[in-house]
């Protein structure tokens, strides 16, 4: 109890000193008018530290470069000791007994709060350096001017940096205080712009114990989330993260990001407590390079600080930002109050009312309006940077993204309204966007257990809680089929469904332990449960998954999210076949498409004229099949035959197959059409094909529910006469396995409407979802799904036999081979044909020359005459009468 005088008593003292100080300087300096200003910070607090040596420096500078000035600062220091109740009592004595007419701080937010309301009724300007929070306005206090920045200037680059890092989800610790929820609403804001979504905020109270915040923060490492936004004062954040080093929350997979209230003082924290911090992110206040800020100025800085603080060791650090701020708040003010002058230097009290208290005894400042004009139209270039109030509060230029790592930080990237996030300040927009789409444009970060791997910022806990997965039993067992196992009672389950499924989780890049559940549908087909509750159960959170066969369509996805789908999609309609009667009076042309007959006959008429050339040729004039008497005629007419032979084959077994194969066709074409005709459909009980049935416009009564396919074949079987339907809606994956064994007497029409597919339902923002769609698109582009397929859907089981049409017409193509064959034959046949018979020209001249050239020598003129005569026979049989002229003679 001895302390808490001698330390009131040191500050006073501390407080003497200075005015006495500041009153001698004046008195040396010519007299200059001195115009009080008060001060109020925590001197408790390192900031509080900071900011006094800050202010007491300034002081001396300012007047140090203008000596001449006819105003002089008299500051006068009040502790605020963190209270709300003391800062403003500490107010209140200032205006009171000073007069002051400007005040600086207060240094929390909800201590401006308060100060500010009085001000604004004394009209004494209040400037601070440390108040950041959003709540704190020009419209409610017009007297408050934020020589800092506004906390909600940096959510932005927050949600820039979370997205970057592709992060959908992060929790919010913050203290439960003015200065920690008043960010909350422009951050929640700005990270929903970005589509990342906040389950979690966590208030700390002040007054919560070591024991509270420990299971705080056991509740946190319980859930899926692992990225942290913390906005906390130093003391606080100092407290959470040795904490949450001791709860393995510093490990790896985890990712913290701190904002600039913390990371703009991080240099001043204990050495053991950044330790602790290695890996963590953060938004700071870019500081740029400064003649102002040289070693000169750190050096007289830091002696002004052991001057006040004589027992603490010298800050091997640089000031820190918020001591830049204060600095250049003094000099704005400095040169305010030498602009408005002790001229209007005056107060009037406030009228006095029934009722008064303490508060009408302070005086209204007269000169207070145009102090403020002259502090928020101030700009100039300070050593913290561009000084400009007036907007009445400093304009954020670039903010800075740090890592902390080894006891300090570095530097890893910038952020700007202009260019979002870059490694480089003034770094050209074809650099920014020509980075790669899957990385950030940052530096590379350690992150925390010193891994330098972008964490997934999410995790199932490893608490032994195991993925809760939701199935049920399918009308049709191929797809998903669930049963007891009657010794542990543990859920069995089988099917494609569940093959995918499990095949997705084997190709996810971490192992999951999961258990199924099951929820009864299919089991009574009494029960009114449908697909839809067993949904949602996900939303209740009964489930973290739900695996069946069930259809992705909008009502679900209001309240559900579904992976891609794994089946094809669309919704069709089974309806009986009936036989078609061919009456079709020139059905003899079907066998042959049209192509086939009129090649055909083009090659009978060539090869007929082939024939009768090379007939003409050997000299035979009278053509029959049977007199055929050149033997290259003969060869291109058996060739022929053989090919007439394959063809008329092929042509009898067509024909023969269309008139004895039954011709069926479906009994209805169109869903409108027997919606219209008033006929019955059916449905599967408990899916979503009721809804669908009655928005298409179908009467309720019109519509039966059935339960299983050996339900939907009686159904059709029956037909509407005996209590069953005209058709069958299902989606489609159904419809091919009732088909695969009843193909015979049913067909498909459709599909009649588009879905979406079968998936699975996770809830709303699931982490798991992206991995899990990557992985189902993994198995069905590959040959996984086809082997899963053929597992469990026999297709081959049940052939239609399909409808006769020319599309079934034996076409040229197929006899290609044949036709060129015969073509080649008969080509090549009339070709030798003309080249024997050019040769037996030219051996037949050659005797007839030798004849005429001895005939002339022997003078035997009835010899030629004889031997003309006999090669001019016409008709002959033999060989010499081979090249009669076919043209002629044809």
């Amino acid at each position: 109890m001895e302390k808490i005088p001698q330390t009131i008593l040191f500050l006073l003292l501390l407080v003497f000193t200075f005015v006495a100080a500041e009153n001698s300087t004046a008195h040396r300096s010519g007299g200059a008018d001195e115009f009080h200003v008060g001060v109020i910070l925590d001197l408790g607090s390192l900031v509080g530290k900071i900011s006094l040596a800050s202010i007491s420096l300034a002081v001396e500078d300012f007047y140090s470069v203008h000596p001449n000035h006819s105003t002089k600062l008299a500051i006068h220091i009040r502790d605020s000791m963190g209270s709300e109740v003391q800062a403003v009592s500490a107010a209140i004595d200032l205006r009171e007994n000073y007069k002051v007419q400007a005040l600086i701080g207060p240094q929390k937010s909800s201590e401006a709060t308060f100060i500010s309301k009085l001000a604004s009724v004394i009209q004494v300007p209040v400037i601070s350096f440390t108040a950041t929070s959003p709540s704190l306005t020009y419209d409610s206090s017009p007297y408050f001017v934020r020589a800092t920045l506004n906390d909600s200037v940096q959510v932005n680059s927050i949600a820039s940096l979370v997205k970057a890092y592709g992060w959908r989800e992060v929790v919010l610790l913050y203290d439960d205080t003015d200065y920690g929820r008043g960010i909350l609403p422009h951050l929640i804001d700005a990270l929903q712009h970005s589509d990342i979504y906040v389950p979690y905020r966590s208030g700390i109270s002040l007054s919560a114990t070591s024991e509270e915040i420990k299971q705080e923060l056991y509740k946190l490492m319980a859930m899926q989330t692992r990225v942290f936004i913390v906005h906390m004062s130093s003391t606080r954040a100092s407290l959470i993260f040795t904490m949450a080093k001791d709860a393995g929350m510093m490990s790896k997979g985890f990712v913290w990001i701190i904002t600039n209230g913390l990371a703009n003082i991080i240099d001043l924290l204990n050495p053991s407590v950044i330790e602790a911090m290695n890996g963590v992110i953060g938004i700071r206040f870019h500081v740029p390079k400064s003649q102002k800020l040289d070693t000169s100025f750190l050096i007289r800085w830091n002696k002004i600080y052991q001057r006040y603080n004589p027992n603490k060791l010298p800050l091997n650090k640089s000031i820190t930002i918020v001591g830049l701020w204060a600095y250049d708040t003094v000099w704005a003010l400095a040169q305010a109050a030498e602009k408005v002058g002790l001229s209007g230097n005056r107060n009037k009290r406030l009228q006095p009312h029934k009722n008064s208290t303490c508060l009408d005894s302070l005086a209204i400042s007269i000169n207070g309006a145009e102090l403020l004009t002259e502090i928020v139209q101030n700009k100039f270039q300070g050593v913290s940077g561009t000084f400009d109030l007036t907007e009445r509060q400093l304009q954020v230029s670039t903010l800075q993204i740090i890592n902390v790592i080894g006891g300090t930080w570095r530097h890893i990237g910038f952020w700007t309204s202009k260019n979002g996030l870059s490694r480089h300040l003034n770094q050209n927009e074809l650099e920014i966007t020509g980075s790669s789409a899957s990385m950030p444009n940052l530096n590379l970060v350690s992150w925390p257990g010193e891994s330098i791997e972008i964490p997934r910022g999410w995790e199932f806990p490893t608490s032994g809680k195991k993925l809760r997965v939701g199935v049920t039993s399918s009308a049709y067992p191929e797809f998903i089929s669930t049963s007891k196992d009657p010794v542990t009672n543990a859920t069995r389950v089988s099917g494609l469904s569940i093959d995918i499924f499990e095949n997705a989780l084997k190709r996810l890049p971490f192992a999951l332990s999961y258990e199924y559940q099951a929820f009864d549908i299919a089991g009574d087909s009494t029960s009114s449960r449908s697909y839809d509750d067993f949904i949602y159960q996900v939303y209740l959170q009964r489930y973290d998954i739900a695996v069946a066969d069930i259809t992705i369509i909008y009502n679900r996805s209001l309240y559900v999210d579904f992976t891609i789908p794994y089946t094809e999609s669309g919704v069709g309609m089974i309806v009986p076949v009936k036989e078609k009667v061919n009456s079709n009076m020139w059905i003899f042309l079907k066998p042959l498409s049209q192509g086939m007959w009129f090649k055909s006959i083009i090659f009978i008429i060539y090869t007929r004229i082939a024939i009768c050339l090379l007939e003409y040729l050997s000299g035979n004039r009278y053509l029959h099949e049977d007199m055929l008497e050149y033997f290259l005629s003969r060869v291109v007419h058996r060739v022929w035959k053989i090919v007439l032979l394959v063809l008329a084959s092929s042509y009898t077994a067509s024909l023969a197959s269309i008139l004895t194969v039954q011709q069926l066709s479906p009994t209805l074409t169109d869903i409108h059409e027997l919606q219209k005709q008033g006929g019955y459909v059916g449905f599967h009980q408990g899916s979503y094909m009721e809804g669908l049935l009655v928005d298409i416009g179908f009467d309720r009564s019109k519509m039966r529910p059935y339960h299983t396919p050996d339900d939907f074949h009686v159904a059709l079987s029956n037909g509407v006469e005996n209590g069953g339907v005209d058709a069958l809606v299902l989606d489609v994956p159904y419809i091919k396995l009732f088909l695969a064994k009843y193909c015979k007497r049913y067909t498909m029409v459709g599909p009649i409407y588009k879905s979406a597919g079968f998936a699975f339902a996770l809830p709303k923002r699931s982490p798991l979802l992206a991995e899990l769609s990557k992985a189902i698109i993994n198995i069905t582009g590959g040959d996984t799904i086809i082997q899963i397929e053929k597992k469990w859907i026999d297709q081959n089981s049940c052939q239609h036999d399909e409808e006769m049409d020319g599309s079934g017409a034996i076409t040229f193509g197929g006899f290609r081979g044949l036709f060129l064959l015969t073509g080649f034959v008969t080509a090549c046949s009339i070709l030798v044909a003309f080249l024997m018979c050019h040769y037996k020209r030219q051996e037949e001249s050659g005797h007839i020359q030798d004849a005429d050239k001895g005939n002339k020598e022997n003078g035997d003129c009835n010899d030629d005459i004889d031997n003309r005569a006999t090669i001019s026979v016409s008709g002959s049989p033999n060989t010499n009468s081979i090249c009669h002229d076919p043209i002629m003679t044809c």
